[in-house]
C-alpha cells in the first residue's frame, strides 16, 4: 500500500495544475481548491459559461459544448448532428464569401436543384432514371457554380493565422464539441467569430461537403470489416433507442440531406440554453462575462431541446449476429447497463476493469498471455454513449488458428468466477487507483479541464459533479462489483456479434485432399 501511495503523489507531484492538493488515503483527495477557483455565469439566453484562470502562460484553452449528438438526429436524416459539425466550420455570411452579394442567389439555385432530383428519387421503382440523370448534371452545375462565390477554410484560417492551435471538432450521439487554443489577447477574436456561426450559420457548400461525409462513410463502415460489425452490432443491440443508429449515418440518409434539413436541426438543438463554453487559461473572468454578453448574448433565448423519450425496453433473451468476411475474425459481446449518472456507474468501471482494460486484467492475462487465444481483447463500459442507458463491451480478436468461439467460451468463463468469487481489498485498491490515475490525467491541462468541467455540465447539469468523481469510486466495494457482474452481465441481457472468415473454395477443396492424404 505505501508503494501504492508514493506512486499516486508522485502523479500529482508531476501535474502542477491540480496543486495543492492533499492526500489523506490512496484514493481520496481534496480538490476544493481548484474547484473554488471556477467562476459561471449564466446570460438571460441561457448560455452557461465556466471559466478557470489560469495565468502561467498567455494562452487560453476555449470548448464550445452542445447537448445534441447523433442521438437526437431526425428521422430520414441519421447523421445529421455530424454533418452539422462539418457544416459550422463554413464560415458566416461576413467569413467565407468572395462574394456575398450573389452567394445567397447561387445557393438558393443549389436547393431548389437538389429539391427537384430529391423528389425524383424519392418515387422509388416509378422514377425516370433518365430523368435522374439530367437532374443530377443540373445539381452538380448548381453546386459548382455556388462554389465560385465561396473562399474555402477562411473561417479556420483567420482563427490559426491569429495564433490558434488545435482548431478541432468532434460528434459523439450524446454531443458535439467545438475546441481551440488562443493567445489570451485574442480572446474576443475567438468570441466574436465562434458566436457568430452559432448566432447566424450561413450553410455553404452543403452539397460538396455531403460528398466528403459520403466518402467518409465509405472508408470508415462500408469498406471496413470491423465498421460493418460495429453497426450491425449496435443496430441489433438497440430495437428502439437511437443508440442503434449508425453516428455518421445510413447511406441514403446522406444521399438526401437537405440545406433545410440541416436549418431545423440548428434552430432545434443549437440554442443558448443547450451550450456551454468553457475557458480555462490565461483569463479575466469580469473580462469574459462582458465579452459574452457583448456577443454570445445577441443569441435569442429559445426553449432547450428536452432529452429523448424513447427507452430501450428490457432484453429478454440473447441476440446474436453473424458477418462473413474474407477479414481475420472478431467478436463483440455487449450487455445492457444504465446511464453514467446511474449510482452502479463506479461499480460497472471497476468490473470492466478487473475483466478486460490493461496487461494485469483477467482475460489479458488468461487469453493473451497464458492461453494465446487472443491476439487482442479488452472491456469497458459507457458505449455507444452514455447520457442514457447503454452498453457494457468486450472487444476480442482471436489469435491465428483459433475461433471466436475459443474466445467467447473463455469470455465467459471468467465473467462467471467474478460473480461467484469477491474481489480481494487488494486489487480492488488497484482498479480505484488506477481509475484515479486515469480521471486525474484527464485534467493535466487546460484543454482537458475544459473538456471535463463542460462535459459534466451537460451529462450531470452541474459542472461541481466532476469533482465527486473520486468519491464516487472510491466508495466501490467488492461486493458492489459481484452485485453489477450477476445483474447486468447474463445470458438474456446480453448481444453478441461474429466476424467469421469467409474460407475460399480452392482452399477449403486442398485442405480437404490433404486431409484425405493423411487418413
Amino acid at each position: 500500500m505505501r508503494q501504492l501511495k508514493v506512486t499516486i503523489i508522485a502523479i500529482l507531484a508531476f501535474i502542477i495544475l491540480l496543486q495543492p492538493i492533499a492526500a489523506s488515503s490512496s484514493t481520496d483527495f481534496d480538490f476544493s481548491a481548484l474547484e473554488k477557483s471556477i467562476f459561471e455565469y449564466s446570460l438571460e439566453n441561457g448560455l452557461k459559461i465556466i471559466v478557470l484562470p489560469r495565468h502561467d502562460a498567455p494562452v487560453v484553452s476555449l470548448v464550445t459544448w452542445v447537448n445534441v449528438g447523433g442521438s437526437d438526429d431526425p428521422k430520414e436524416y441519421t447523421g445529421l448532428a455530424h454533418m452539422f459539425e462539418h457544416m459550422a466550420f463554413k464560415g458566416t455570411a461576413t467569413i467565407g464569401s468572395r462574394d456575398p452579394e450573389n452567394e445567397p442567389r447561387l445557393m438558393r439555385e443549389e436547393d431548389r436543384a437538389f429539391e427537384r432530383l430529391r423528389s425524383e428519387r424519392l418515387k422509388g421503382r416509378l422514377a425516370d432514371q433518365e430523368k435522374i440523370s439530367a437532374l443530377t448534371k443540373q445539381m452538380e452545375k448548381a453546386v459548382d457554380e455556388a462554389y465560385t462565390a465561396v473562399e474555402p477554410n477562411a473561417f479556420a484560417n483567420i482563427l490559426q493565422s491569429e495564433g490558434g492551435s488545435g482548431l478541432n471538432a468532434f460528434t459523439s450521439r450524446d454531443q458535439t464539441a467545438y475546441e481551440i487554443s488562443m493567445p489570451s489577447n485574442k480572446l474576443e477574436l475567438w468570441m466574436a467569430m465562434e458566436s457568430e456561426r452559432f448566432f447566424k450559420p450561413l450553410l455553404r457548400e452543403m452539397y460538396r461537403e455531403r460528398e466528403v461525409v459520403i466518402e467518409e462513410r465509405r472508408m470508415t463502415t462500408d469498406n471496413r470489416p470491423m465498421g460493418k460489425l460495429v453497426e450491425e452490432f449496435l443496430s441489433t443491440a438497440f430495437k428502439a433507442h437511437p443508440y442503434g443508429n449508425p453516428l455518421i449515418g445510413h447511406m441514403s440518409d446522406l444521399q438526401n440531406y437537405s440545406r433545410e434539413a440541416a436549418q431545423r436541426f440548428y434552430n432545434k438543438y443549437y440554442t443558448p440554453g443547450n451550450m456551454t463554453i468553457a475557458l480555462v487559461g490565461d483569463v479575466k473572468p469580469e473580462i469574459v462575462l462582458e465579452m459574452a454578453e457583448k456577443y454570445w448574448g445577441r443569441i435569442q433565448k429559445r426553449p432547450a431541446s428536452p432529452r429523448i423519450a424513447t427507452t430501450e425496453p428490457l432484453q429478454n433473451g440473447e441476440r446474436r449476429v453473424l458477418i462473413n468476411d474474407k477479414a481475420q475474425p472478431a467478436m463483440i459481446i455487449g450487455w445492457h447497463i444504465p446511464a453514467e449518472t446511474d449510482e452502479d456507474t463506479a461499480a460497472l468501471a471497476a468490473f470492466v476493469d478487473i475483466l478486460g482494460q490493461g496487461r494485469t486484467s483477467r482475460l489479458y492475462r488468461r487469453m493473451i498471455r497464458d492461453e494465446k487465444v487472443s491476439i487482442s481483447v479488452s472491456a469497458f463500459s459507457g458505449w455507444p454513449g452514455s447520457k442514457y442507458p447503454s452498453l457494457g463491451v468486450v472487444f476480442c480478436y482471436p489469435a491465428p488458428g483459433k475461433t471466436n468461439a475459443e474466445c467467447e467460451k473463455i469470455i465467459y468463463e471468467e465473467i462467471e468466477k467474478l460473480q461467484n468469487q469477491l474481489l480481494s481489498a487488494e486489487d480492488l485498491e488497484k482498479v480505484k487507483a488506477r481509475a484515479m490515475a486515469g480521471f486525474i490525467k484527464g485534467l493535466n491541462d487546460n484543454m482537458g479541464l475544459a473538456q471535463q468541467l463542460t462535459q459534466y455540465q451537460q451529462t450531470w447539469g452541474d459542472w461541481h459533479q466532476l469533482f465527486r468523481e473520486l468519491e464516487r469510486i472510491n466508495k466501490v466495494t467488492p461486493e458492489d462489483v459481484q452485485r453489477v457482474a450477476k445483474q447486468y452481465f447474463t445470458d438474456s441481457n446480453r448481444t453478441v456479434a461474429n466476424l467469421e472468415t469467409i474460407v475460399e473454395q480452392a482452399a477449403a477443396d486442398k485442405a480437404a485432399v490433404k486431409e484425405e492424404a493423411k487418413q
